[in-house]
């Protein structure tokens, strides 16, 4: 009675403290008037912006680099002759990060291709191949304590009050795993188990027991066999699949990325070096408009101070005017968005160097001018068959069928087979000599005597009814399989596009170039005309000045057209497939640390080649063998065919830094 009024009197004061809490009005926080800022955390501390201390990679190139150009004249600047193929092989090897011009890795660093990525998904510690490979490893597990338990029990044994257990207790496990690709497990464990207390019906005061058993287990239907092991990867969920074959798929896809990212490295050099050979010689013809812009200017400037014929100030301000014209075109060509310096610094960029050392990258590759003649038909092969894009893809579409197979296969109940068998043993010692007059001794003399043994097999079987979640696996699976086949079937259908575009590009620009230089011709020949004409007073000084415009930018266009050619020669290679085979760039895995070529060389005395190897069943490959992009076009590559006669007669201006 005395117990229950106090439990509820307990009660009712708990129920009392909570009432009384929750009808409380809470006050808000304030600071109070006379409050230091300086005291608080939140204040100067949580709040500031921090400088982190990682240490800066600057290099010393790069932290002096000069005051950029501007209108400095190129011909007072230290030049470096580039051929396109070093500039190529610079540039791929100074620095580890492909760079682009498109791209910007100051505003997102994380979305930039690196030599490193392929390294990185091979590597990776959830999805990588020896991370899948590594659910097969064998694992060891080993457990040690000691415990002291000291427990009142509401019990007597001969006496008429309640009796402690005072107990000593230690238990050791330690136990050794594997998987293997079938999907069975192989356990062997080894666990002793001390036990001391003051129980009187015990025989020995303290006593050793303990066992050693092997288990076995097998999936028979969910999880069973090599192959949706390969793909899932051992005890795998619905719808995972992180499998050996996945990952090494994950891997070829990260390398094909990297050999289209050093694709498009290599398309944007070439094109920054042939842009900057337009700017060389569309500075010279600017510059060779001004220079003869401005004799005109001063030729009538003295018949103005003489008073003769074609001096008027009308002539003389239109011959001004159409100086400045070209002064500004200069100017243009010099720092403009299609300018020497941009375009140089452009380059320089590319390839790694400082943005200004004082010196000028000068192309010194002659540009193909003949017409090159090339096979549509293997072209086009090669394009449908060999080209990064379209083996990545089918990468991707590979990787959905296995999974495909793996859900099907994991549209099972669970059905496992179990086996198992133990040796028991007791023992007053963990470690004896054998006594023949005691099998209980020590504990180990006990269990290898094999008077205690047993064993267990059987069959767990369960699974949910209906197997909603695994058929939606399957359904999920057709359907990724059905869009990347979809994708794959687009991609081929726009490879023909583009590569069509890109022949049409070829054509049209190697013909265009000829009707330029025939324009540029025509435009010599105009000029001289009408300055023999404006020289004897035939004609107006409007129409020679309109001609010296229209040469320069003849001119121009000439150049801008040879240019524009060997960008089409180089998008026909891209959209073949062949643009690396074509720079002569090839792709090759680094070598392998020393400890590796040992550790090949020692597992290799132990593997047996097997006397019929063609009578082996081996799983289906996923993979054709290796690949080499030096075989895109090797035998079909586009013939520098014969030379037409388009540049006999051409009067290549100087070279605008010795003018």
């Amino acid at each position: 009675m005395y117990s229950n009024l106090r439990t509820h009197a307990f009660s009712m004061l708990l129920v009392g403290i909570a009432m009384a809490a929750g009808c409380s009005r809470v006050k808000d926080f304030r600071f109070s008037d006379n409050w230091d800022s300086a005291a608080s955390y939140s204040n100067p501390v949580a709040t500031r912006i921090e400088y982190p201390t990682v240490k800066s990679c600057l290099e010393p190139e790069v932290a002096n680099v000069q005051r950029p150009l501007s209108l400095q004249n190129p011909a007072e600047l230290e030049t470096i002759a580039l051929t396109l193929n070093d500039a190529i092989q610079y540039a791929l090897a100074n620095g580890d990060i492909l760079r682009s011009l498109g791209g910007s890795v100051v505003a997102n660093p994380q979305g930039t291709l690196t030599k490193f990525n392929p390294a990185i998904v091979e590597t990776n510690p959830q999805a990588g191949v020896e991370a899948a490979l590594s659910a097969f490893d064998a694992q060891v597990a080993g457990q040690l304590f000691w415990q002291k338990n000291n427990i009142p029990n509401n019990t007597t044994f001969l006496i008429f009050q309640p009796v402690a257990l005072e107990q000593t207790l230690s238990t050791f496990n330690y136990a050794i795993s594997k998987t293997t690709a079938t999907g069975a497990s192989f356990a062997a464990r080894h666990v002793v188990n001390y036990n001391r207390n003051n129980s009187p019906a015990r025989f020995f005061p303290s006593d050793f027991t303990g066992f050693f058993e092997a288990e076995y287990r097998q999936p028979l239907m969910q999880g069973a066999g090599v192959e949706f092991n390969r793909i899932a990867g051992p005890n795998a969920g619905v719808g995972s699949y992180n499998g050996v074959l996945i990952a090494r798929i994950n891997t070829d896809i990260s390398l094909a990325d990297f050999e289209n990212g050093v694709i498009n490295f290599i398309n944007d050099v070439e094109a920054a070096y042939w842009e900057l050979y337009f700017a060389y010689h569309n500075l010279e013809a600017r510059v060779a408009g001004r220079n003869t812009s401005l004799l005109t200017w001063q030729r009538i400037k003295e018949l103005q101070n003489v008073g003769a014929r074609g001096g008027d100030a009308a002539a003389e301000a239109q011959a001004r005017s159409n100086y400045y014209t070209f002064e500004a075109q200069v100017q243009e060509a010099l720092a403009g968005q299609a300018g020497i310096y941009r375009t140089e610094q452009q380059l320089r960029y590319l390839i790694g160097m400082p943005a200004t050392d004082g010196r000028l990258l000068k192309p010194v590759t002659p540009p193909m001018e003949g017409e090159v003649v090339y096979d549509w038909d293997s072209a086009l092969r090669d394009a449908l068959t060999k080209r990064v894009e379209i083996r990545r893809q089918k990468w991707s579409v590979k990787r959905r069928e296995l999974e495909l197979i793996a859900a099907r296969l994991n549209r099972k109940p669970t059905l496992d087979f179990l086996g198992l068998y133990r040796y028991r043993g007791l023992g007053d010692h963990l470690i004896g000599s054998r006594d023949p007059t005691n099998d209980f001794d020590n504990l180990y003399q006990n269990i290898f005597a094999g008077d205690y043994q047993e064993w267990q097999a059987g069959f767990e079987m369960g699974y949910p009814v209906g197997l909603r979640q695994a058929s939606a696996a399957v359904a999920n699976a057709r359907w990724n399989l059905a869009r990347e086949t979809a994708l794959l079937r687009e991609q081929e259908l726009r490879i023909t596009h583009d590569l069509s575009n890109a022949a049409r590009q070829v054509a049209r620009s190697h013909a265009l170039m000829k009707t330029v230089y025939n324009r540029q011709a025509s435009d010599v020949e105009q000029v001289a005309a009408l300055e023999a004409r404006y020289e004897s007073g035939l004609d107006n000084i409007n129409f020679l000045l309109q001609a010296q415009q229209a040469l320069a930018d003849s001119q121009s266009a000439y150049f801008r057209a040879l240019a524009d050619y060997q960008l089409a020669l180089r998008d026909f290679h891209r959209e073949k497939g062949s643009l690396l085979n074509y720079n002569q760039v090839g792709l090759s895995e680094g070598p392998w640390p020393s400890e590796a070529y040992q550790d090949a060389q020692e597992r290799g005395r132990f593997l047996t080649p097997r006397p019929h190897p063609e009578k082996v069943d081996v799983p289906c490959p996923i993979s054709e063998g290796c690949f080499d992009p030096a075989q895109v076009g090797a035998g079909t590559s586009m013939p520098q065919g014969q030379v037409e006669s388009i540049g006999a007669g051409i009067a290549v201006p100087g070279d605008p830094l010795k003018n």
